[in-house]
């Protein structure tokens, strides 16, 4: 076994939040970002539609789905395979592609979105500088298709990594939002540069 990936079962082994989502429902550790966050904004309502973008393996289209009520929908999409959940449609392909973008629309049928959240990430090289823009590009899709697909008044859950773009990025949705917050989850690795930006209020 290669090092990198004992190193990598070690911390998972010890990671308590690793451990929490093992002896529950939920299908990662990255479920406990999204609710800490929700806990304290307050994200989810009953029947909202939401578009969940980098969803793979499910965790946090699991958690949207449990607040929204029968009434709410969940529109997941993952160039990764996704086990079924109840109320989430799962679109499996690339979001850099332009198809797969319309398809998420479709999937709308002519209403908005109440909240986009995303924590797509791209699969890192181990260049710093490759990986940020790489990381920055799948931001600036996500906050395109948010321009497409929400409503008047809706939200944005972006992940960042701390560096180059992200202060830039950050002006842009306080052109296109009433309010914009950085949060980092308890959850979230105090190695990790992530961190995740919620705007609110749509307002283009």
């Amino acid at each position: 076994m290669a090092k990198s990936n004992k190193s990598w079962i070690h911390r998972q082994d010890k990671d308590p939040y690793a451990k929490k989502a093992r002896g529950s429902h939920f299908r990662s550790r990255a479920v406990y970002k999204l609710s800490e966050i929700d806990k304290k904004d307050r994200l989810f309502r009953t029947a909202q539609t939401i578009i969940d973008i980098g969803a793979s393996p499910g965790s946090w289209s699991q958690y949207a789905s449990e607040q929204l009520g029968p009434q709410g929908r969940v529109i997941a999409v993952d160039i990764l395979p996704m086990q079924p959940i109840d109320k989430v449609s799962f679109i499996k392909g690339d979001f850099t592609e332009d198809q797969v973008m319309r398809a998420c629309m479709a999937g709308l049928a002519g209403a908005q979105a109440d909240l986009v959240i995303s924590d797509i990430a791209p699969n890192l090289s181990g260049v710093k500088t490759r990986d940020q823009a790489c990381s920055m590009y799948l931001a600036e899709l996500v906050l395109d298709f948010a321009d497409e697909a929400l409503k008047q008044g809706g939200d944005l859950l972006v992940k960042l990594f701390q560096g180059e773009g992200t202060d830039q990025y950050k002006k842009e949705l306080n052109k296109r939002f009433q309010k914009v917050m950085v949060r980092k989850p308890q959850a979230s690795r105090d190695s990790s540069r992530e961190f995740y930006v919620l705007a609110r209020g749509y307002q283009v």
